[in-house]
């Protein structure tokens, strides 16, 4: 038994059963992964996958209970290199972060910038995507550390870490009747939001969730126009005169800003929580716990070591 014929299992079913592709991720040859597969069946004793003819299908009841355990052993050979590195090329390595489009652009930038001046010798790479994304990013090691607003709490494989809250504001143009009112010293309400044409998130990210939440408890139906990723695309159609915009209050920067105006939203939609994640049973050399701290400094390396020793489900409270 050896590390490629686990490698060639996992990245079969990462691949959807799909040799050719598992090639090309392992960079070796379709033959070569279907030898390293048989030849850790005929080990084992078991067949781990479903074949017609050549092609594999899908994971025998024998696979499925045998693929966690490859996942784990391939999980702490990670770990064990990890280690070796930590005390044989002190500070230096890579530092592999996942992020949403919002939390790359507006919460991020201090972070990175600190940390680099403190690490200078840690290559960072930063992969951007929805939460989902994010998610299997870390379940299946090509990240270090995930940050998103939504998704990462669902999956118990991860340890979620709150490290911020923040709320919703709308966006209009300064000359807009929305505007108007506020400056009357009107509140906004979700009855008179919902009057207008709406430019917010998609589905599934950046609390979005609560404003569909917010106006389903209300019994309204707001009229979106368009659903975004990234909170300048919002502003951008906003400006355009498309819509009423709802981003993260985050996202708005007074200065780069300056020709639309900013409602406070609070009132009308519940608080958001970002938090960061990490793979429960990974190693995590000491430049990880540095920027996990750098982010969000109640999270130092104390506490992050004392939640992954919790049970998963065990609440971690800033």
């Amino acid at each position: 038994m050896n590390f490629q014929q686990l490698r060639s299992v996992r990245e079969a079913v990462r691949q959807g059963f799909n040799l050719t592709e598992v090639a090309a991720a392992l960079h070796t040859s379709q033959p070569g992964v279907s030898r390293q597969i048989r030849e850790l069946e005929d080990e084992l004793g078991i067949e781990l996958f479903v074949r017609a003819g050549k092609r594999l299908t899908g994971l025998t009841p024998p696979g499925e209970t045998v693929l966690p355990i490859i996942e784990r052993l391939l999980q702490e050979a990670g770990n064990l290199q990890r280690a070796g590195a930590d005390f044989a090329c002190s500070g230096q390595g890579a530092l592999r972060i996942a992020a949403t489009h919002s939390q790359a652009r507006y919460a991020l930038p201090a972070a990175v910038r600190d940390f680099r001046l403190q690490h200078p010798q840690v290559q960072l790479n930063l992969h951007q995507g929805s939460p989902q994304q994010v998610a299997r990013l870390l379940l299946d090691g090509e990240a270090d550390i995930g940050i998103a607003t939504e998704a990462l709490a669902q999956y118990p494989e991860l340890l979620a870490l709150p490290c911020y809250r923040w709320t919703h504001s709308v966006v209009v143009p300064p000359d807009h009747v929305l505007a108007q009112e506020a400056d009357a010293g009107r509140p906004l309400s979700l009855q008179r939001l919902a009057a207008f044409p709406l430019i917010t998130y998609e589905a599934g990210y950046t609390g979005r969730a609560h404003i569909d939440e917010a106006f389903g408890k209300a019994a309204l139906q707001p009229q979106i126009v368009l659903e975004a990723m990234d909170a300048d695309v919002i502003k951008t159609y906003v400006e355009l005169g498309m819509g009423v915009g709802i981003v993260a209050a985050i996202a708005l920067d007074e200065q780069r800003d300056a020709h639309l105006r900013a409602i406070d939203a609070r009132h009308l939609f519940a608080a958001n929580m970002t938090r960061l994640a990490i793979r429960r049973g990974s190693y995590l050399r000491d430049y990880v716990y540095a920027f996990i701290s750098t982010f969000a400094a109640p999270l130092t390396r104390e506490r992050v070591q004392r939640a992954l020793a919790a049970a998963p489900g065990d609440d971690f409270e800033l």
